[in-house]
């Protein structure tokens, strides 16, 4: 890993990006109806791999590891149950739990021997963040189906399957760049089947994302045999749902990059505290913004 002036440079600057992007992705989605969310995902998913098949073009196609594909499974196994956890707990608490999970796990899995044993260097020059944000998946509200699942359990069992899957995906959430990381530091180990392994990041890109889109392939196919081939789909949010994914993508090639520059352990709480502030600074915009309103218009 580079540790000049310039690599870091570049490296917190694609924090600076992923986190816009990050924070703002779903806004495309804001007006439109997504229904219980299955949809939405695999159109998402789509999006997010097209991007990463021409990153991938861009980079001359280098060596595809299955095993990273992994890492991808695991996110999109995670984010499904998005919509679930803020129909039985709420945004704010689903944020609350999912959030500290996802950071506590990601830091330590970046940090610590961990996960078999996997171990990432932090570069000279650089510290390492004392902190535990917590980190807010982009999420957008989402329509009530009466007739989903979630709607027929108590209130209690609603407090408790909220919260467990919060805690779920939180953890899954953390581990995405697990599988890389156990490539790249097995890489230095001539008896590993990794050896020669890249180092770049970016590299991973397309076998990360090529997992999250089979999976979410996987999870849709299954959902329709569900519903007796008769899916909810929302054709008005095809096109929103892609530009958001491809904003998604591009925001996650900026923290992989991220990851190359400044090392895991230090840009991912830059980036999941930066993103917890950015939230904060809109909702704080909004809440001025509509106060100054009611002023202005309790004057009229």
């Amino acid at each position: 890993m580079s540790n000049n002036g310039a690599d870091l440079t570049f490296g917190y600057i694609s924090c600076f990006v992923a986190i816009l992007l990050f924070g703002s992705n779903f806004v495309p989605l804001k007006k439109f109806d997504t229904g219980d969310g299955m949809f939405l995902q695999w159109v998402l998913c789509a999006a997010i791999w097209l991007v990463a098949l021409v990153v991938n073009l861009i980079l001359h196609c280098p060596k595809f590891w299955p095993f990273a594909m992994l890492g991808g499974c695991i996110w999109a196994t995670g984010n499904i149950a998005v919509v679930p956890i803020i129909k039985t707990i709420g945004l704010g608490l689903g944020i609350l739990i999912w959030g500290s999970f996802n950071a506590l796990t990601g830091w330590a899995s970046s940090s610590a021997f961990i996960f078999l044993f996997i171990k990432s260097e932090i570069p000279n020059n650089t510290c390492s963040v004392d902190t535990t944000p917590l980190i807010t998946e982009p999420v957008i509200n989402k329509t009530q189906d009466p007739c989903s699942w979630v709607d027929k359990l108590s209130p209690v069992h609603h407090r408790i399957v909220g919260c467990s899957l919060a805690v779920i995906s939180g953890v899954l959430y953390g581990s995405t760049f697990v599988p890389i990381i156990y490539i790249k530091d097995h890489s230095k180990r001539n008896d590993s089947i990794y050896a020669g392994a890249s180092q770049y990041d970016l590299d991973y890109v397309f076998a990360h994302f090529s997992g999250i889109f089979l999976t979410s392939s996987v999870y849709f196919l299954a959902y329709c045999i569900a519903m007796k081939n008769s899916p909810k789909l929302y054709p008005e949010a095809v096109l929103p749902g892609f530009l958001s994914g491809v904003l998604w993508a591009i925001a996650t090639c900026c923290w992989f990059i991220a990851n190359h520059s400044l090392s895991a352990v230090v840009s991912f709480p830059i980036i999941t505290a930066g993103l917890q502030n950015y939230l904060l600074m809109i909702l704080a915009f909004c809440i001025i913004l509509t106060g100054a309103l009611c002023t202005a218009f309790s004057k009229i």
